[in-house]
């Protein structure tokens, strides 16, 4: 493992960087939306405008790094991130955000993709499971140091917005001095949303519902502490509580994932989202509250994402596994796409407290179709046939999605036939007792 992270390091700390950047920027846009006046419907358009372009990236991003190569799209699509950042201060308006958004949105999808084919291609099978978990929980200390950053600056000014495209520009120092040579992207093409709900129909119309919560979340918090007059310290703390939940109950999310009916852990996580949104909204704004209520509520959404790609998965054959990561990581972009403009309209007409509404009511929108599909026995499947649960983040990319999959199944039965050859071996003892 060591030797497997020597090789990659560079990746990793340019991660840590870009995740540093983005997230000041992705928490600016709330606060200085804020200070300039704009409207809860502007900053929602804002918002999905990111997930455009993400879903663009992850789209064209493959067939440049095909015809240009990895490391020269690499640097391109941080050029153009580092400024897009950088112009945010000077073009105050609405509409030019949300073009910049998109940029910004288009300029990620396609670095992670470049950044997850190199540290797929780094790993072996035996150590692609810790590789990918240790790119997962660089990425959220990533996004939650972002909110520390967010102290030591005023975001009425330009100075964080110049710091966050320093930290990017910088970040990819070590990866592109140390790149090594990295195979052709292959992504395969993305499973229709109709075979995809065929297949899967809790897990499409689940992640679809999860993508709406965690862009409403990520995007429209900022938004929702600043319409409450949260000041910018306590809003940043409240940003990284929903990161912090997250990275800490994803184990434990996990290590269940691996032993239970998953339909039945996707329908407790739920719940504890929504409620955690009813004691948010319950709470008026007192700080602690506000900060447990964050906490819970980012704390499932991280690993729920990861639990209907496992539960997917477990309905499908290796062979299509590929395909339907596309699909889910489209389907989930849909949603991230409508959930703030769904907020923001809400915000917009009943005031901030609606994020908590439209945010709990969708998480038992997750529950109630959970259940659902409890009463469906040719969708159960037995807790020993299902595949391993890794700890896949919603930001990323195809690549690591497909990665991820590939391992589960693999790691899933390299633990049956050990279970196999272990029975038989208690077996043949046994009988050769006297």
């Amino acid at each position: 493992m060591v030797q497997v992270l020597s090789k990659v390091w560079a990746l990793l700390l340019g991660i840590v960087l870009i995740m540093l950047g983005n997230g000041m920027h992705s928490t600016l846009i709330g606060l200085r939306g804020g200070i300039e006046g704009f409207s809860s419907a502007s900053l929602a358009i804002i918002t999905s405008g990111y997930y455009v372009g993400f879903l663009s990236g992850a789209r064209f991003a493959p067939l440049l790094i095909r015809r240009v190569g990895h490391v020269r799209v690499f640097a391109a699509l941080g050029s153009f991130m580092s400024a897009g950042l950088i112009t945010f201060p000077l073009l105050t308006d609405p509409w030019a955000w949300t073009f910049i958004r998109l940029l910004v949105g288009f300029c990620m999808s396609g670095i992670y993709v470049a950044a997850e084919s190199w540290l797929n291609d780094s790993a072996t099978n035996e150590t692609r499971g810790k590789v990918l978990s240790t790119y997962m929980i660089a990425q959220t200390f990533g996004i939650i140091g972002a909110q520390g950053l967010l102290t030591l600056g005023d975001a009425g000014t330009s100075v964080l917005f110049i710091c966050a495209s320093i930290l990017v520009s910088i970040s990819f120092a070590p990866i592109l001095l140390s790149v090594s040579s990295v195979p052709a992207v292959e992504v395969a093409r993305p499973m229709s949303l109709r075979s995809l709900f065929m297949n899967s129909p809790l897990g499409t119309v689940g992640i679809f519902l999860l993508g709406s919560v965690y862009a409403t979340q990520s995007g429209m918090g900022a938004v929702f502490g600043s319409q409450i007059g949260l000041t910018a310290n306590s809003i940043a703390l409240f940003i990284a509580m929903l990161f912090a939940g997250a990275l800490l109950m994803q184990y434990p999310i996990g290590w269940l994932s691996d032993r239970m009916d998953r339909r039945k852990l996707i329908f407790v996580a739920s719940c504890v989202g929504g409620l955690s949104c009813v004691f948010g909204w319950m709470s008026h704004g007192a700080f602690w509250p506000l900060m447990a209520s964050a906490f819970f509520a980012g704390g499932v959404t991280t690993p729920l994402y990861a639990l209907f790609l496992a539960y997917t998965n477990d309905s499908l054959s290796p062979s299509d596994m590929p395909a339907a990561s596309g699909g889910l990581v489209f389907t989930f972009g849909l949603g991230a796409i409508a959930g703030p403009l769904l907020s923001g309209w809400f915000m917009q007409m009943f005031g901030p407290d609606a994020f908590w509404v439209v945010v709990g009511v969708t998480f038992l929108g997750i529950a109630s179709f959970a259940l659902y599909s409890m009463t469906k026995r040719d969708e159960e499947i037995a807790v020993e046939d299902t595949d391993s649960y890794l700890g896949v983040l919603p930001t990323a990319s195809p690549v690591a999605v497909e990665a991820a999959g590939e391992w589960a199944a693999d790691h899933a039965e390299a633990e049956r036939e050990a279970k196999a050859e272990l029975e038989v071996e208690m077996e043949d003892h046994s009988n050769k007792r006297p």
